[in-house]
């Protein structure tokens, strides 16, 4: 969930943090009132020079061409994974995420949900939607997604990587979503359920609702299985989600490993977020490399 709530409960958070860590104080309290992506204390582990390749790509969908990068190992086919970023788009931050799961083996296109109505970054260095303007400059292009776009964009993407070198498309494909893009990786494995294997979403929003599609209503349509890394405030907002969560995957017996994250903010994942836990992110890039090592094998 991300509104003015969530960033209220991160600077209450993070007051708290500095209060307690007598230590950071000062940084902390910098960090306030700076509003930004904050450094991280640990980044995502990047593969040694020479091992991996990227390319900026276009991937055809019937309402345009997402624009993307195509990052994975020089040498072999592997399995193919689905990276969406968080509400701010593209950026660096996220592009090193994917740069370290095509060095633990993986062919992953970290794609622009907003390529509909714009083409790169939305945001500039240090820029943020908290900021001014910010949510206003979000607005028209996240207003021109739905459930349904997800469902048209899955499938074109699915069959783009299929036709790729880099890609084995003997085994399944994995998805990765955070934030506004957590429940796609739900509906693409539920619009693709033959390829679509292992979905992960870390903090993301709207898994559950009354809408008759909501993503934990979609856990019959789906295969393989699911890592669903919930923020402790999301949980506190939404306690009943995760119960929720819990009965409609074992209803479909599809496995699924669904928890709060202790201490972990909405948005704790990304290295350049305000919220990044870095004990907690670690712990959860290596859930989620378990679920693929389990769902996407040979």
């Amino acid at each position: 969930m991300c509104d003015e709530t969530t960033d209220r409960e991160l600077d209450a958070y993070l007051k708290r943090k500095a209060m307690t860590r007598r230590g950071f104080a000062v940084g902390a309290s910098a960090t306030l009132a700076a509003g930004s992506f904050a450094l991280s204390a640990f980044a995502m582990p990047q593969p040694e020079p020479g091992t991996i390749t990227e390319a900026d790509v276009r991937v055809p969908t019937p309402d345009g061409e997402v624009d993307a990068l195509f990052i994975h190992p020089v040498e072999g086919a592997h399995a193919a994974v689905i990276m969406w970023p968080d509400i701010h788009g593209v950026r660096p931050a996220f592009f090193d995420m994917a740069r370290s799961l095509a060095g633990a083996g993986y062919s992953v296109l970290a794609a622009n949900p907003y390529y509909r109505t714009h083409t790169g970054r939305l945001f500039g260095d240090g820029e943020t939607f908290r900021d001014e303007g910010g949510r206003e400059k979000v607005g028209p292009h996240y207003q021109a997604l739905s459930p349904a776009t997800v469902k048209t964009d899955s499938a074109a993407i699915v069959a783009w990587l299929d036709e790729q070198d880099a890609v084995d498309s003997a085994r399944s494909i994995g998805a990765i979503g955070f934030c506004m893009t957590g429940s796609w990786t739900l509906r693409a494995a539920a619009a693709v359920p033959s390829r679509v294997k292992a979905p992960a979403s870390f903090h993301g929003g709207g898994l559950v609702t009354d809408a008759e599609d909501s993503p934990h209503r979609l856990a019959g349509d789906m295969q393989g299985g699911v890592l669903i890394a919930i923020a402790e405030n999301d949980h506190e907002r939404q306690p009943e989600a995760q119960g929720e969560l819990v009965a409609a995957f074992e209803a479909a017996g599809v496995p699924a490993e669904i928890e709060v994250y202790a201490d972990a903010m909405h948005g704790w994942v990304p290295t350049d977020s305000r919220a990044h836990n870095p004990e907690q992110s670690e712990r959860a890039w290596g859930r989620m490399l378990a679920l693929f090592e389990r769902e996407l094998g040979a």
